[in-house]
């Protein structure tokens, strides 16, 4: 039996009704799975940067350990060395300071 015109409107009718929910349903599995990555995308990368930032703190603070060792060395075997350039340095800043406020 042919179909006429109207029958064929109203089957694409019928059919656009049923896509557009199945198409939303299709969009929202998409946007969640895509948050899903993006959410496990980041969560691996502040892994990956606390990891880093641990071992950066680790190796600062065992340099920052040997430069005090360094130091304590050197003033325990020149005092008045050490305590002049302390006394340098202080004048120094001082000056500096004190030029900034005229």
């Amino acid at each position: 039996m042919p179909a006429n015109a109207a029958d064929i409107a109203d089957d694409a009718k019928n059919g656009a009704a049923t896509a557009g929910p199945r198409m939303t349903a299709e969009a929202q599995r998409t946007f969640a799975d895509a948050r899903a990555r993006i959410e496990q995308a980041v969560q691996d990368g502040l892994e990956q940067l606390r990891t880093q930032s641990r071992a950066y703190a680790d190796t600062a603070g065992e340099q920052i350990d040997q430069a005090q060792q360094y130091v304590t060395e050197r003033v325990r075997e020149r005092p008045l060395a050490a305590i002049g350039a302390a006394l340098g340095v202080g004048v120094l800043v001082g000056l500096l300071l004190s030029a900034g406020r005229k």
